[in-house]
């Protein structure tokens, strides 16, 4: 018995294979995986990436700068007294970390440095909040200015001296990038105690009063 179209069926024809291949849906567009919209960047966190980048660039800016009219000027002389009592520059190459401390562990924070720059730039991918860009700028900045001395200025790279000039009294010679670090950290206490994260978020968003789980009994 010959079926419609000529084809005689028997024990050595082969039926169709079926294709195991997902068809596309209406429109031709492919199916998005799970979690890839949340790695797309957004309005809002590509204001706070701008926002990082402009606050590390004018710290690191601002301390390259200062640093060389503090050298150009403050070389071999004494103290200049800006406001009596208070406050003065003083010239000094410090081996160690902000305000003096840790004197010679210099190819050590040479490297810590190197890690905080790096934290910095992967925490950068999420981040939502312009508070905490502000943070993680300060932070950037002040890292590469004092890095920069570290790497660039004598004795050689890794172990050079960072240069400080600003001394208020009873406290220890500092400079720009230091401030910015000092300022970072402080501003990040308060961002941490106000419960914002790094999305912009409020911790009690997500946990809310009570400890109750959501729908989803997470």
């Amino acid at each position: 018995m010959t079926a419609p179209g000529g084809v005689t069926p028997g024990a050595g024809s082969v039926a169709p294979a079926m294709s195991t291949k997902p068809s596309a849906p209406p429109g031709g567009s492919t199916p998005v995986p799970h979690g890839r919209d949340e790695a797309r960047p957004t309005a809002g966190s590509r204001r706070a990436v701008a926002t990082l980048t402009v606050a590390a660039a004018i710290v690191l800016l601002s301390d390259i700068l200062t640093k060389h009219v503090a050298v150009a000027t403050l070389s071999d002389r004494g103290p200049v007294e800006v406001i009596p009592g208070l406050l003065d520059l003083e010239l000094t190459r410090n081996s160690g970390a902000a305000f003096s401390l840790a004197g010679g562990a210099t190819v050590l924070l040479s490297l810590v440095a190197l890690a905080v720059v790096a934290v910095v730039v992967f925490t950068a991918r999420r981040l939502r909040s312009v508070g905490w860009a502000l943070v993680l700028g300060a932070l950037l900045g002040g890292a590469v200015g004092n890095l920069a001395d570290r790497l660039f200025r004598a004795p050689g790279p890794l172990r050079g001296h960072v240069v400080d000039f600003v001394h208020l009294h009873y406290w220890p010679i500092f400079n720009v990038a230091d401030s910015a670090i000092v300022c970072g950290g402080v501003l990040a206490v308060i961002l941490s105690l106000r419960g914002v994260g790094l999305d912009g978020t409020r911790y009690a968003e997500h946990h809310p009063p009570g400890g109750g789980s959501d729908h989803h009994g997470r």
